[in-house]
């Protein structure tokens, strides 16, 4: 069985940065592709990064509202992925989660993957 487990989220002031990290089990980081999406109230869960391996070499995936802001990187011997998160804003704020799916494309769609962590809230303050 597939799990989850983020961590890391928490408040920080405006311009911080925090440091997500999601572990898995029953699964290696390899074995397809791992994505963070995120959710503010009132409003669909969006993709925020993504990262496969070719060859063992990472391949990532921001989005564009992030991008230069957000560092994603995995450790296999820990099966565990690190979303860094610098120049946080306001508007980032939302609940986290990542994901994992064993497609290799369509990594920035929610619906390419099978299984959910339970998420981690970050707020940032103004």
């Amino acid at each position: 069985q597939v799990q989850l487990v983020e961590s890391g989220g928490g408040l920080v002031q405006a311009g911080g940065s925090l440091r997500l990290s999601c572990t898995s089990s029953g699964r290696s980081l390899t074995s397809g592709g791992m994505g963070w999406f995120r959710q503010a109230p009132g409003k669909e869960r969006g993709f925020v990064a993504a990262i496969k391996w070719r060859r063992e070499v990472p391949i990532t995936y921001y989005a564009d509202s992030m991008k230069g802001r957000l560092t994603l990187s995995g450790d296999n011997g820990k099966n565990t992925v690190y979303l860094q998160m610098n120049s946080l804003k306001p508007e980032d704020t939302a609940v986290y989660y990542c994901a994992a799916t064993n497609a290799l494309l369509s990594l920035t769609l929610r619906s390419t993957y099978n299984y959910w962590g339970q998420g981690t809230q970050v707020t940032v303050s103004s």
